[in-house]
């Protein structure tokens, strides 16, 4: 998403230049080829939940550098300033047309999203919140994947947060995953992928490893749309493909459906 000279904005799909104004005000997608713009985990649960019903939990976590990675929290620091989050998701309860949920969103403007172990706490904190209280969970994820800064303790979380779901899951909870351009890596291989019912966005790439290195290890040509939602969706990997302007009402008929389903333990 470059600037250009008359501060447009040229989509990295089609092409095409957008009205910076029109682009916010039309669920940054692109109307020349509806191309979904990345969106930052505050305008996500905007777009999402009821007006000024969102309270955030598992506040305070604070990012720790286990390996003394050079330049590691600089870069946190970086960050932090630059999005105003103190790590790469956001998570609190909130209403969707009158519906308590809890709610997890994350930010690729944070170290593209990367899963390290507060990002991992913070996912787990939300599950164990849902569980306790008995109500639905939904988590927006996008991701580069595991961070490599923080090493087994990244790769940690993967199995906590999964461990988590499978007890709110055996207790009768429900966890809608939906699933944003892009979700890899460890995130697609944990939590993203063990929600009861996955949604994704249009053209979403959702995959662990990238195409390219998939592509040389097994050495053959990859099929069309590799990796992409759609080709998922054929595959049986996602039950559902929600344009943004449809997800809210979407999400809203889910829970509506799903009413009197909570966790029991």
């Amino acid at each position: 998403m470059k600037p250009g000279r008359d501060q447009g904005i040229y989509c990295p799909d089609c092409d095409g230049r957008v009205d910076r104004e029109k682009l916010y005000h039309d669920w940054k997608m692109c109307p020349f080829c509806q191309y979904h713009f990345p969106l930052t985990a505050d305008e996500r649960l905007a777009l999402t939940l009821d007006r000024d019903s969102f309270r955030p939990i598992a506040e305070g976590l604070l990012t720790e550098d286990c390996l003394q990675f050079p330049e590691y929290l600089d870069k946190i620091e970086q960050d932090r300033r630059k999005t105003n989050l103190q790590e790469a998701v956001l998570a609190g309860v909130g209403n969707i047309g009158g519906h308590e949920v809890v709610m997890a969103a994350m930010d690729t403007r944070f170290r593209m999203g990367s899963m390290g172990s507060v990002v991992g706490e913070t996912i787990v904190r939300a599950i164990r919140y849902a569980h306790d209280t008995r109500l639905p969970l939904i988590v927006f994820s996008a991701s580069g994947g595991a961070r490599m800064q923080e090493g087994i303790f990244s790769l940690m979380q993967m199995g906590r947060t999964a461990m988590e779901l499978g007890k709110f899951h055996r207790a009768g909870g429900l966890y809608i995953s939906v699933l944003t351009h892009p979700t890899t890596g460890g995130v697609t291989a944990s939590f993203a992928a063990l929600g009861d019912i996955i949604i994704a966005e249009p053209r979403a790439l959702i995959g662990f490893a990238g195409p390219r290195v998939i592509q040389q290890t097994i050495r053959q040509q990859l099929p069309e749309g590799f990796q992409r939602a759609e080709f998922l969706q054929d595959k049986g990997f996602l039950d559902l493909i929600v344009s943004r302007p449809a997800l809210r009402e979407t999400l809203l008929k889910l829970l509506n459906f799903h009413k009197g389903v909570r966790a029991i333990g």
